[in-house]
């Protein structure tokens, strides 16, 4: 509680605004985790995510993470540059994969995002680069 004056008091908001390594870490790297209470916690019912170029619904990217659950058995992310502004949110970031057939895909990603009121992402927008790893890998942002 903030004291205000002279006996009024207001409760201090807590405010919950998600991020990109939070989100993948939960996606991606922790394996106990139930894939709708990560995709919830990070994402509203109306999340919508455009990767090089094509539109998915919340739908098409749970298909997407659920995918990419079975072909990951690890790995982190590293935040380059990030800014938030307001409910705008963009940032670099490089994701290492280590795949369950022993392979590694390394990532550089380009990201714009607007979260919802509560924090969570609403929206999307990016484009990859990958920076090792084979070319079957070259889709990994949008393998299903």
């Amino acid at each position: 509680m903030l004291p205000l004056s002279k006996g009024t008091v207001m409760a201090a908001a807590a405010t919950f605004r998600t991020d990109i390594a939070a989100a993948l870490t939960d996606l991606l790297f922790t394996p106990g985790l139930d894939l709708a209470e990560a995709v919830d916690r990070h994402f509203t019912p109306d999340y919508r995510q455009r990767t090089e170029g094509r539109w998915d619904d919340r739908g098409e990217f749970l298909a997407h993470i659920a995918h990419l659950r079975t072909i990951v058995a690890g790995g982190s992310v590293q935040v380059l540059d990030e800014l938030v502004q307001g409910d705008r949110y963009a940032d670099r970031h490089v994701i290492d994969v280590a795949k369950t057939d022993g392979s590694t895909v390394r990532t550089e990603v380009y990201l714009f995002a607007e979260f919802a009121p509560d924090g969570r992402f609403r929206r999307i927008e990016e484009t990859t680069l990958m920076l090792q790893g084979t070319e079957a890998d070259r889709n990994m942002g949008s393998a299903r």
